[in-house]
Parts: structure tokens; sequence; C-alpha cells
């Protein structure tokens, strides 16, 4: 049988980055959790964390099994949340990454909650390497449309820009301008920089920058004036409306992916999921707000 106290105190000693703050989360001691952790470890016969002095570092295995524990345990706990409802709450669950959910999805969220006041909307861990959960309406992923068994329906392009801010913009003449270790990296999208240089004519330069897990992280990164980060659609259209980020270059690249909602074919005939999907597709075929621009803006050197 699964150590399934074990696993609850790996999870969340993995999320959390400690011992005391899992056990906070678990209310539990740091060093009851750091007993299960061991004993799942023995279980298991692999080491999930490399205990240094003042932290935890999880070990390649330790990556691997969290990176998939922490979705199922999401899914969990929207399955639970569906099944102890009472009959008469409407709930739509959405597998969504993160970073979408924040800069695009939530801001809108409320047009939508305005329409439908009797949804309950939910989110649960839909990134791209997150297979579609059982307990999900639909999700919003970034592919190729190819997701055997899902309806995949076009939300958006994935086109690349770099963004930074108004005082960065200023010295950016020519794409030529660009320096290596002034470009916020993504850890999981490497080919991004390497993309958009090529069709800028500029591929000599190498992104040698601060390198983010995540797309939001590196745009933070950008909005705080840590350098120049390579936007992606639609993650950037409200900084760039807002004024917060702007687009220093009119080159805009296609990332060879789109943005697509995907859903089961019975979902249709769900009105709840119906009324979503009519609305989320209004929503993307909204054109973005023009984006301020600063100085001359330059495909090519």
């Amino acid at each position: 049988m699964l150590f399934l106290n074990g696993i609850k105190a790996f999870e969340a000693a993995a999320r959390t980055g400690s011992f005391a703050a899992a056990g906070l989360e678990l209310s539990v001691s740091a060093a009851a959790v750091s007993r299960m952790v061991h004993l799942l470890e023995e279980r298991l016969g692999v080491a999930l964390f490399e205990r240094k002095a003042n932290r935890l570092v999880l070990t390649q295995a330790g990556r691997a099994y969290q990176s998939g524990l922490t979705p199922i345990f999401d899914a969990l706990a929207s399955l639970t949340a569906q099944v102890t409802a009472p009959s008469s709450v409407r709930v739509l669950t959405i597998g969504v990454g993160h970073t979408f959910a924040m800069r695009w999805l939530i801001p809108r969220l409320s047009e939508f909650r305005s329409e439908e006041p009797d949804i309950e909307v939910r989110f649960t861990t839909g990134g791209a390497s997150v297979p579609f959960g059982e307990d999900w309406s639909c999700g919003i992923k970034l592919g190729t449309g190819d997701w055997p068994g899902l309806v995949a329906e076009p939300l958006f392009a994935g086109d690349l820009t770099p963004v930074c801010v108004p005082r960065l913009a200023g010295g950016l003449k020519r794409p030529a301008d660009l320096k290596g270790p002034s470009l916020i990296r993504v850890a999981h999208s490497s080919e991004d920089w390497p993309i958009w240089l090529k069709a800028a004519g500029v591929a000599r330069i190498n992104a040698r920058g601060p390198e983010f897990q995540f797309y939001g992280q590196a745009l933070q990164a950008a909005a705080d004036g840590l350098g120049i980060a390579m936007g992606i659609r639609p993650y950037i259209d409200d900084d760039l409306a807002a004024g917060r980020l702007v687009a220093p270059f009119d080159l805009s690249v296609p990332k060879g992916m789109r943005w697509y909602l995907l859903y089961r074919s019975f979902q249709t005939e769900q009105r709840d999921f119906a009324a979503f999907r009519r609305w989320i597709m209004r929503a993307a075929s909204e054109p973005a707000a023009r984006p301020r621009r600063i100085g001359r803006a330059g495909a090519r050197n």
C-alpha cells in the first residue's frame, strides 16, 4: 500500500521548501514531517531530498515525484469538493496553468461571473505537462492542437515579442542593441529567444540573462526592470495596454504553438460548460489593446 502520510508530507515539503512550512500546513511538527519523508524514502528506496544546512534541495527523483504529485492532490481536492457540494451548486472546474490564470483569465473572470453568477468556477493545476484531469470540465493549454480523445479549439496564437520597462526600451533602437546578459530566459522555453533573434536577423546574440521557471516570473522580473523578457501572447496584453511594459520592436514572431480550449465532446451538452465556452471564445476574439511603444521600432539591424 502507498504510504499516503509520507507522500503528503513530501509533497508539502517540496512545494513549500521546508519541513517547518509543511508542518504548519499539515498541522504537525517539522520533526514529524521529516520523519515521514525519511520513512517514504526508505520505502521507495530513493533519496527525494538533499538536506543542506539551512534548506532542502530536491534530487532528480524528488523533482520528478513532486511534479506529478501536486496536480494529483489538486485534482483530488477538486473532485472531493464536487462530490460533497450541495446538488444546487453549479461547479465548473478548469485545468489551467498558474501564469495563464493570473495574467489573463482571472482579470477577466468577473465578466463571466456577471453573466453567469450561479456558476462556481474552480481552478486546478493544468500546465503543459499535466494530463487532462478526469474531474475537469475543460482545460486551457499551449500546444500544437494534438490531444487524442479531446476537442481542441484555438484561442490565441502564441506570438513572441520582447518586452521591458520604458526606461530600458529607450536605449533599444534596433534589435542589434540587445545584449545577451540582459535577456531574461524561461527554463522550459529556451527556444523563444533564438526564434525571435533569428527572425530579427541577429542570431549571433545569445540570451544569457537570469533564468526563471515560468513565464509569469520572467515577466515580473522584466516589470521590475531586471532586463528584457520574451513576451508571449496573451500574457503580455494587459501590461502592454497599461504601459507597465512596452514592446521596443514591431517584430512579432509565431512560436509555432497556440493556446487551446480543451474538453471532451460530451461536455457541449452541459449548460455550464457551454456558457463558459461561449464566453471565453468571445473574450479571446477581442483584439488586444494597442500597446505603447518607445523609440524607433526596428525589426532588423
